[in-house]
């Protein structure tokens, strides 16, 4: 398995490609993004107060625009932006029942910080645990409702309150060199489903589900009609395409000015504390599958964001990877308990997920090629000798 020569992404990350000389299409979309000049990033600023001046001369709603935040440091960097420019959001969070101690601070705290109105809204606590059972099932991701609720929620309440603009932060396909920083992309319903849910709408999860689902139960994953978002001529905008985006420098900011809380422990699978406070999963289980689907982690995502940006160097990136990509994290046990499952059979329908592409299996073991030379084994084989055979060499 061949590995950007620049960070630590390898061939089988989602999304990326690395073309004949060894360049990732993350470092590449990367470059594009730092050679953008001051001048431009001037440029793109004034784009932004126009928008906002229309804003302010032609909404007729109560609210200028519906902020998604879950309470995280960019959720709070968008918000400061909005505020900044005199614009009154209304703040939408969809609630997975996942967060950190740390996280529900940070979400708590953003009405009073920011001075703003705050909607928190999410599928019951059996219903989630149905979904995260499901999720894993059919796509090997228990956190699916998270990225459809995100991504669904706050559209559904700016469509209730006709609020015609909605905002998000960077562009979260930034790593796969797809788009261009010149094209300016806004959200949409097919950015939405194709890359937020990996391609399931809510009624594929309910489609011949053995837990009882139904169509009543997913009323927060329904996205608005056509004709609904055309009345009220809505726009999903990224601001990460006005304003340069450091999350580092952002997250400094938010913690002087806002106090706002990084998580008190270390994570397993990351080094980072600074993001995905808002979901234990994140940096856990629902990570460690990433891992087991593609053969890299949480540490190789956020030591290639540093390698890129110029907070680390490759050398050291790959000692985070080393340290942090392979492990099982406490948190399966806190996952398995939650959807009441069996570690043998997380096990067993974790491993129909791997791929012969990253995978082989050597008695009984599973091994993968490392980013630091030469292969090495990554545990137990849990399928059976008929669905093991296509990895055998």
């Amino acid at each position: 398995m061949r590995y950007c020569k620049i960070c630590t992404y390898p061939e089988s990350a989602v999304n990326i490609t690395i073309d004949e000389k060894g360049y990732s299409s993350t470092f590449k979309t990367f470059k594009a993004w730092q050679n953008i000049k001051k001048t431009e990033w001037e440029k793109r600023r004034k784009i932004f107060e126009k928008i906002v001046k229309n804003i302010k001369s032609s909404n007729k709603s109560n609210y200028d625009c519906v902020i998604a935040v879950s309470g995280g440091k960019d959720s709070y960097f968008q918000t400061h932006v909005i505020k900044s420019y005199g614009l009154k959001p209304l703040l939408v969070t969809y609630h997975g029942n996942n967060y950190l101690p740390e996280g529900d601070y940070n979400r708590d705290r953003m009405k009073k910080v920011f001075d703003a109105d705050h909607i928190v809204l999410g599928p019951s606590q059996n219903t989630l645990i149905k979904l995260n059972k499901i999720g894993f099932e059919k796509m090997g991701d228990m956190n699916w409702h998270n990225h459809t609720g995100l991504l669904t929620t706050p559209i559904q309440i700016a469509a209730q309150y006709k609020i015609p603009y909605v905002i998000y932060g960077e562009p979260f396909w930034d790593i796969s060199g797809m788009f261009k920083p010149e094209d300016f992309v806004e959200f949409s319903a097919r950015v939405r489903l194709e890359f937020g849910m990996r391609g399931y709408d809510w009624s594929d999860i309910i489609k011949n589900n053995h837990l009882g689902l139904t169509s009543k139960d997913m009323v927060w994953a329904k996205y608005p009609s056509d004709n609904d978002l055309m009345k009220i001529g809505l726009k999903g905008l990224f601001i990460g395409n006005y304003f340069k985006w450091d999350p580092k420098k952002h997250t400094k900011l938010m913690i002087d000015k806002y106090k706002w809380k990084p998580s008190n422990k270390k994570f397993e699978r990351t080094y980072r504390t600074i993001s995905n406070v808002d979901d234990r999963y994140e940096n856990g289980i629902h990570d460690y599958m990433k891992f087991v689907k593609f053969g890299y982690g949480r540490a190789t995502d956020h030591s290639s964001k540093d390698i890129l940006t110029n907070y680390m160097t490759r050398k050291e990136g790959i000692k985070k990877v080393k340290k942090h990509d392979h492990i099982l994290s406490k948190d399966l046990y806190h996952w398995l308990d939650y959807v009441n499952m069996k570690e043998i059979d997380f096990h067993k329908t974790a491993d129909k997920f791997r791929s012969n592409k990253v995978w082989w299996i050597k008695n009984k073991k599973w091994y993968k090629d490392d980013i630091w030379g030469g292969s090495s084994s990554y545990g137990n084989v849990y399928l059976s000798k008929a669905d093991s055979k296509k990895f055998e060499r």
